[in-house]
């Protein structure tokens, strides 16, 4: 995208209206922060913007990231050994928001870290880099009263997760404090690439988008078109993270792994961009 910036209250909602005008779906990428390089997430993520992505996830490393299964975790300990630490990663939000002003940038993290760093001083630079939400996967929203204003009180959206195994009654609570989106797991477990949904998935997914007042985008295990495809007749978009990011850890040159890169998410990002035709 160009021109002026397109944010009349968050990026987040801008795209999500967006894409619901035209009838087309999110595509969501997640990159780790630093893998392979810097510069090259940077050009990463104009690239799979140029390509058609609509939100990007943007992970911030963490040396136990418990709900990530091994080239996520792997990609985490790279970015910390190549010295990716709040000054770096928040550099790399403003690099790509300097050459990007409407690509929503979600601050995917776990809670230590972010704690660590002050949650509102943080919130507050990353605010001020051009960072758009956040996304702590192991805070409850029990315990999230204290990040939800911060949030609140920044304009920055607080995306939560929720699994097939979340009750109703968490799911109910889920939907009335979240924004931004509500991002369904296709399974229990951990992230990584899969080769077919968890039994009972369609129709519990199908449940919770009818209850949500919010958009509903479906991550953990989406590595294909085809999955791609699926997920999006059922709900507002994909989310495709171990299969973009199992090639960053490839030992290739930069612009062979890059054009590898781009071929893939054009063939992932290609499915969300089918226009549905409203029903009548």
């Amino acid at each position: 995208m160009s021109g002026t910036s397109v944010n009349p209250a968050n990026r987040i909602d801008a795209a999500f209206a967006r894409l619901k005008s035209e009838g087309k779906k999110a595509f969501i990428p997640y990159i780790a922060a630093g893998v392979p390089g810097n510069t090259e997430t940077v050009e990463l993520a104009l690239s799979l913007e140029k390509l058609g992505a609509d939100v990007l996830e943007l992970g911030y490393p963490f040396s136990d990231p418990m709900a990530d299964g091994v080239v996520n975790q792997a990609a985490a300990t790279r970015a910390l050994e190549l010295g990716v630490d709040d000054a770096v990663y928040l550099g790399m939000v403003r690099d790509i928001r300097a050459k990007s002003p409407d690509l929503p940038i979600v601050v995917f993290s776990y809670l230590n870290p972010i704690f660590r760093l002050g949650l509102r001083d943080f919130a507050l630079r990353a605010k001020a880099a051009g960072a758009d939400g956040f996304l702590l996967v192991d805070m409850p929203v029990e315990e999230a009263d204290e990040m939800l204003a911060i949030c609140k009180e920044l304009d920055l959206r607080f995306i939560f997760l929720a699994a097939p195994t979340t009750t109703p009654e968490r799911l109910d609570k889920i939907l009335e404090v979240g924004s931004g989106f509500l991002y369904y797991i296709s399974r229990t477990g951990i992230t990584g690439e899969q080769t077919g949904f968890q039994e009972g998935f369609e129709k519990k997914l199908t449940a919770v988008k009818a209850a949500a007042k919010i958009p509903v985008v479906v991550g953990f295990g989406i590595s294909t078109p085809d999955q791609v495809r699926a997920v999006c007749a059922l709900c507002d978009g994909a989310v495709v993270g171990s299969a973009l990011v199992r090639r960053t850890l490839e030992n290739k040159p930069w612009p062979a792994m890059r054009a590898e890169l781009e071929t893939l998410a054009a063939s992932l990002i290609a499915p969300a961009k089918v226009v549905i035709k409203a029903k009548s």
